[in-house]
C-alpha cells in the first residue's frame, strides 16, 4: 500500500482540468521527496508521458526525449533519430496534440540551466501553436525558488502563460495514520518521518519506532541518514550557515535573538536565512493566535519532522553513527523521545481539530486556531469564533495516566489570561491515556483509543 493514494485532492484538481476543453499549462513544484513525480505518474496513467530531465548536455537530453516520445507514440523513425534543438522538440509535439494528451517535463530547471533560451522557445510555441491545441503541458521542478522565478516570475518569458499551479506540500497526519493503522505508532512515526512520502515509506509499520530509527536513519548506508544534508546542499549556496540555524532551532531556540546568540550570526543574517528556509518549506513562523501576522512575537520552528529529528538527535552524533555505534545513539535518544514526540503531538492535535471543525463535529465552528503564549504562560491550542464569542482551550500531553483534573484546573487559569471576548468556553485535553476521566458539559477528553475510533 502506498501513502500516495491519499493525494486525492491534487489528483481531483488535475482531473478537472484534464476534462476541460482548453489547453492547460500547469506548473507543479515543491520540495524534493515530496511526491511530485508520483503524483504526475498517477495522473498521466496512459493519458500521457512524463519526461525526466537530468543534469547532462542538451544533445543527450534531446536524444533521450526523442527516444521516449518515439516509444510513447509508436514512432520507430523518431526512436532512431534525435531532435537537433528545442524547436524540433516542440514542433514535433505541436503535430501530436490533436487529441487530449499530457506532456510532463520533470525537473525542468535542469534543462534551463543547460540552455537558458528554453523558456523563450517554449513561450513562442505556446503563444503561436500549443495554447490552441489539446495539450496538457506540465512543468515540474523541485527547487521552489527557481520554479517561482524561472516559470512564474514577472521577468520570465513564461510569465502569464501558466493556466494553473500546484505547490505540493507534505501529507497530513490523518493519511499517515491510514497507512500505519495504529494510532500510537502513527504519532511516533509521523513525529520522526513527517509527511514526506519518500521518508515515511522507508519506515516499516510492523516494527517499533526505535528499530526503524536504528535501521534506516542511524545506519550509515541508509538514504535517510544523508538525505537532509543532500537536500540542503542541493538547494542552498551556503549550507554551513543554514545548518547552524536549523541545528539551533532543533535545540529549542525559536526566537531570532536566541538563534543569533547561539549561532554567532547577526540578527540581519539570521532573518535573511530564515526567510529562505521558509520559502523552501523547511521552517515556518507562527505568532500567538490573538496577534496579527506582523507581530514581533513570532517564533520559528522546523517544518519537516525528519529534519527536526535529524538535527536534534543525529547530526550531533554523526561520529558515533559512522563508527557503527547506532545502538548507543538509540539508547541516548530513548529517555528524551517522549518529550520530542510531545511537541509534534501538539501539531497533530491541531490538525485533528481543524478536521473536526470542517466536519462540524465540535461544539461550534471556530474561525481562528493556533498556539497562544504571553511571557511565561502558554496554551498548546486556542480556537475561537470572534462573532459567536465561543472559545476552545486545548492542552496536549504525550503521557499515560494523565491527571485530567489537574490539567483542566491549570488550563482554566491560563485561559482567563487570553485576551479574547468569550461567552462560552470549552476545554479539550489530548493524551496518550488518562488516570481517570472526568465528565463535564464543556470538557472533552481524547486519549489514543478515542482518537483511533474517531479517525480510523
Amino acid at each position: 500500500m502506498s501513502v500516495f493514494i491519499n493525494r486525492q485532492r491534487e489528483l481531483s484538481l488535475l482531473n478537472q482540468r484534464f476534462d476541460s476543453t482548453k489547453a492547460e499549462f500547469m506548473v507543479i513544484y515543491g520540495r524534493r521527496r515530496i511526491g511530485k513525480s508520483q503524483l504526475i505518474d498517477q495522473f498521466t496513467n496512459n493519458r500521457g508521458i512524463r519526461l525526466l530531465a537530468r543534469e547532462e548536455s542538451k544533445t543527450l537530453q534531446l536524444r533521450i526525449f526523442a527516444y521516449k516520445l518515439g516509444e510513447f507514440f509508436n514512432d520507430d523513425l523518431l526512436k532512431k533519430t534525435e531532435f537537433t534543438g528545442w524547436d524540433g522538440f516542440f514542433e514535433y509535439l505541436s503535430g501530436r496534440v490533436d487529441e487530449r494528451i499530457v506532456i510532463a517535463i520533470d525537473e525542468f530547471p535542469y534543462l534551463v540551466k543547460e540552455d537558458p533560451s528554453l523558456p523563450s522557445i517554449l513561450q513562442d510555441y505556446w503563444d503561436n501553436k500549443l495554447k490552441n491545441s489539446n495539450i496538457f503541458l506540465i512543468l515540474c521542478g523541485s527547487s521552489i525558488s527557481i520554479m517561482e522565478s524561472m516559470v512564474m516570475g514577472y521577468s520570465s518569458p513564461l510569465y502569464g502563460r501558466k493556466t494553473g499551479q500546484l505547490l505540493i506540500r507534505q501529507i497530513p497526519f490523518i493519511h499517515i495514520l491510514g497507512y500505519i493503522k495504529d494510532i500510537k505508532k502513527a504519532v511516533e512515526f509521523y513525529s520522526v518521518y513527517g509527511g514526506t512520502p519518500a521518508y515515511i515509506m522507508e519506515a516499516d509499520p510492523k516494527k517499533d519506532i526505535f528499530t526503524n530509527i536504528e535501521n534506516n536513519i542511524l545506519s550509515e548506508d541508509s538514504f535517510l541518514y544523508r538525505d537532509v544534508e543532500f537536500v540542503l546542499r542541493q538547494e542552498l549556496t551556503q549550507p554551513r550557515y543554514y545548518f547552524s540555524i536549523l541545528l539551533s532551532l532543533a535545540k529549542g531556540n525559536h526566537r531570532i535573538g536566541l538563534i543569533a546568540n547561539d549561532t554567532g550570526l547577526s540578527i540581519s543574517i539570521v532573518n535573511k536565512y530564515l526567510s529562505v528556509l521558509i520559502d523552501l518549506q523547511l521552517v515556518y513562523r507562527t505568532v500567538p493566535v490573538t496577534e496579527s501576522y506582523k507581530s514581533r512575537k513570532g517564533l520559528y520552528f522546523l517544518a519537516d519532522n525528519l529534519f527536526d529529528f535529524w538535527f536534534k538527535f543525529v547530526y550531533p552524533e554523526m561520529e558515533d553513527v559512522e563508527k557503527g555505534k547506532g545502538n548507543a545513539v538509540i539508547e541516548n535518544i530513548k529517555p528524551r523521545f517522549n518529550q520530542y514526540v510531545g511537541r509534534h503531538f501538539e501539531n497533530i492535535a491541531l490538525e485533528i481539530l481543524e478536521m473536526l471543525n470542517d466536519k462540524e463535529l465540535l461544539p461550534f465552528r471556530f474561525t481562528k486556531i493556533g498556539k497562544w503564549w504571553h511571557k511565561e504562560q502558554e496554551i498548546d491550542i486556542v480556537a475561537f469564533n470572534e462573532i459567536s464569542k465561543q472559545a476552545i482551550f486545548c492542552e496536549c500531553k504525550w503521557s499515560d495516566k494523565v491527571n485530567a483534573h489537574k490539567v483542566l484546573e491549570h488550563l482554566k487559569e491560563k485561559a482567563s489570561l487570553v485576551p479574547i471576548e468569550k461567552e462560552e468556553e470549552y476545554y479539550i485535553i489530548f493524551a496518550k491515556g488518562f488516570k481517570t476521566k472526568i465528565t463535564e458539559d464543556n470538557v472533552i477528553l481524547y486519549d489514543l483509543k478515542d482518537l483511533e475510533q474517531l479517525l480510523l
